[in-house]
Formats: C-alpha cells, sequence, structure tokens
C-alpha cells in the first residue's frame, strides 16, 4: 500500500492531500476532506447515495478511487447549494415531501442539480437511487418541477 499525494477542486476549493491507493472517493471525501454529506452506502454503486459531479458529471463515488480523481473537479452536497439558499431541487423535495430518513437524499440531490440543468429523464435519473421511505412519488413530483426533458409518466 501506498500514499499519492492529490489535488483536486471539491466543490470551488484546491484541496492537495495524501491519499492510499485503495481510498474510494467517498472515504476520501468523508474522511480526510471531512465533507460528510456524501454518504455510503452499499459501497458497489447499487443506492446513489454517495453520488457526486466529477467535472460535472454525476459519479458514484464509491466506485472510483480518490487517486482517479487528481487534477479533477468535484462537486458535492455540500456545493450545489448558491450562496446558502436552497437550489431548486432541494425546494422542490421540501414542498413535495420527497424526503424522509435522508439517508439517499445528498446523492439524490446532487444528480437532480445536474439534472435541473441538464435535463433527463425521470427513470433515467432515479435508476441509481434507492430511497425506502418515501415511495418515490413525492421525489418524482419533485424531478417534474425542476428538471428540463421528457418525463418518464408521459
Amino acid at each position: 500500500m501506498s500514499l499519492q499525494t492529490i489535488t483536486m477542486q471539491v466543490n470551488g476549493t484546491t484541496h492537495t492531500k495524501a491519499a492510499w491507493h485503495h481510498t474510494t472517493l467517498a472515504e476520501h471525501l468523508r474522511s480526510t476532506l471531512q465533507l460528510t454529506g456524501t454518504h455510503i452506502g452499499c459501497g458497489t454503486g447499487d443506492c446513489g447515495a454517495c453520488v457526486v459531479l466529477l467535472d460535472g458529471e454525476p459519479v458514484c463515488s464509491c466506485l472510483l478511487l480518490a487517486v482517479q480523481a487528481d487534477g479533477q473537479e468535484v462537486t458535492t452536497v455540500e456545493g450545489i447549494a448558491d450562496s446558502g439558499n436552497l437550489t431548486p431541487a432541494q425546494r422542490a423535495l421540501i414542498d413535495e415531501h420527497g424526503l424522509q430518513c435522508g439517508f439517499c437524499t445528498p446523492g439524490l440531490l446532487v444528480r437532480m442539480a445536474h439534472a435541473t440543468d441538464h435535463g433527463g429523464n425521470e427513470t433515467d435519473i432515479l435508476a441509481g437511487h434507492l430511497c425506502r421511505c418515501t415511495g418515490y412519488s413525492g421525489i418524482r413530483a419533485a424531478l417534474r418541477r425542476t428538471t428540463k426533458g421528457p418525463r418518464a409518466d408521459r
């Protein structure tokens, strides 16, 4: 096992830290950078709790090694709000009662923030997210309010 110094732009701030070669991006964000909004659920990319934006694209941070993000831009749930204001996705989830326990919420919010800007259909957006509490109806209503593009229910 060896350490490697990596530099990444996280939520607009440059971080240069050492990372073990086996440390996932999710672990690095949580343990090294103290950004605990990124949750680790399954560790296999199935639940979506760990979704972050890597150079603007949603990825499961439990499936990437921290060293793979060297030189790249990472946006976590902590970085999606603008000046402390709620994003349209956050406001919609609250208004539509699309959250309960909150475990899946960080990854879902990151994916919804991406979809707000880039579009996508509900089925594709939700495909990588497990929510055991809401039954998805509030989440789907929030998606309809905030995303561009075709909807799964049309």
